[in-house]
């Protein structure tokens, strides 16, 4: 057997703490590591069961004290080894160092199998979908959703979406799936976030695309601008002779990349045509005409 540093796997350096300080911990770290924020991550789902199993043993004053004596001799007198934790299989949901404290658990499980003689049927996962805008993904937001179950009744889950979430991500609700049978689990339910486009944003990746509509004199003589990105507004320069159609990139001023960093901000340029003219305004128009030397179907025609 093993030993296992419960109060490292807590991230405590001492056993001269309190239960309270213990739980707080634990909390932390849980989230931290929980299945529902790191999905299909193996590193975090055994983490998080060895969180669950020091913390099972170290809330409880008695198997603490328990334990306690064993961190001294191995731990705490500062003797020169180094202990590995051990590996789970993956039908064993606790280690045999755990079951020094509790029992053996898998065991008991055992007993009532061959008691009950039924075999132990773990509920069907679930999945649905929800659509949510690139603000509320970018932000983050609670959403209730309801869903009709087996029985035919609606039941409203309360779901949360971390921000800065994927497009197609799924979020995991343990045990609000299928109900298990002869006491086994329930499934999960699975909740794909799809993130729609709006008429301000569209979502490419990480990078957020946008319009930015000038005037044909802005354009053609540049300009400086102020263009709104998703959570603040942004001062830009317009060089001249710009055309209809080219993009300008404003970097880090995207959506959310996962890594503490954000993609660009893509401004796609409109130019937009007065549809309505003052007499001046049109004047001015009509002596560009005659002046100007430019024809845009030349340039069009020579590609």
């Amino acid at each position: 057997m093993i030993f296992k540093d419960y109060y490292r796997i807590l991230e405590l350096e001492t056993n001269r703490v309190s239960i309270d300080e213990i739980k707080q911990t634990y909390r932390e770290l849980a989230k931290k590591y929980h299945p529902d924020v790191n999905i299909s991550n193996k590193f975090s789902e055994e983490r998080f069961k060895d969180i669950n199993e020091a913390y099972r043993v170290l809330s409880n004053s008695s198997s603490k004290r328990k334990y306690d004596r064993m961190w001294n001799n191995y731990v705490g007198n500062k003797k020169k080894k180094e202990f590995e934790e051990s590996k789970r299989s993956s039908d064993s949901p606790v280690s045999d160092f755990f079951n020094m404290f509790f029992g053996n658990i898998r065991e008991e499980k055992e007993e009532v199998l061959k008691k009950n003689k039924k075999p132990i049927i773990k509920g069907e996962n679930i999945e649905t979908e929800v659509d949510v805008s690139i603000e509320e993904a970018f932000y983050g937001l609670s959403k209730k959703i309801s869903l009709r179950t087996v029985d035919g009744n609606m039941k409203t889950f309360s779901v949360k979406v971390p921000s800065g979430i994927r497009d197609k991500e799924k979020i995991r609700l343990i045990g609000q799936g299928k109900e298990g049978q002869n006491g086994g689990k329930n499934g999960d339910l699975f909740i794909k976030i799809n993130i729609k486009d709006n008429e301000k944003f569209k979502l490419n990746g990480c990078n957020l695309i946008t319009n930015l509509y000038l005037t044909p004199w802005e354009a053609a003589l540049g300009t400086r601008v102020k263009i709104a990105s998703i959570d603040d507004e942004v001062s830009l320069y317009i060089p001249e002779g710009m055309q209809s159609g080219e993009k300008v990139r404003i970097p880090q001023k995207g959506y959310k990349d996962g890594k503490g960093g954000r993609g660009d901000l893509v401004a796609e340029v409109k130019i937009l045509v007065p549809k309505k003219l003052s007499e001046e305004e049109k004047k001015l128009f009509e002596e560009m005409s005659k002046i100007s030397k430019f024809n845009p179907r030349n340039i069009a025609n020579n590609k």
